[in-house]
């Protein structure tokens, strides 16, 4: 897990699917290792998981910040846009 980006409004999480945790054990069916991205909306109390293609679109949006760093407002539109996909209240796990 890296955290990519904490504001007042929005927290967002890169999550790393070939990264297991050490207590869990081996499933017995294996299963599609996918990454994603968790987005946190502070504001509502709810999260967004972002993988498969939304996962890469949303990689291709990173990329273009890392070329041409955008303005904070920038970055909290275009999480606006994602948080509105939200519909998971957030849960401690």
């Amino acid at each position: 897990m890296h955290m990519l980006y904490d504001s007042e409004s929005f927290v967002v999480v890169q999550i790393h699917a070939n990264a297991p945790e050490e207590s869990a054990p081996a499933p017995a069916v294996p299963e599609l290792a996918r990454h994603g991205f968790e987005i946190v909306d502070k504001r509502s109390g709810k999260e967004v998981y972002l993988d498969g293609s939304w996962a890469e679109m949303f990689q291709q949006r990173l990329n273009v910040w890392q070329k041409k760093t955008p303005t904070q407002e920038e970055i909290e539109d275009t999480l606006e846009g994602y948080a509105e996909l939200a519909h998971t209240p957030v849960a401690l796990h």
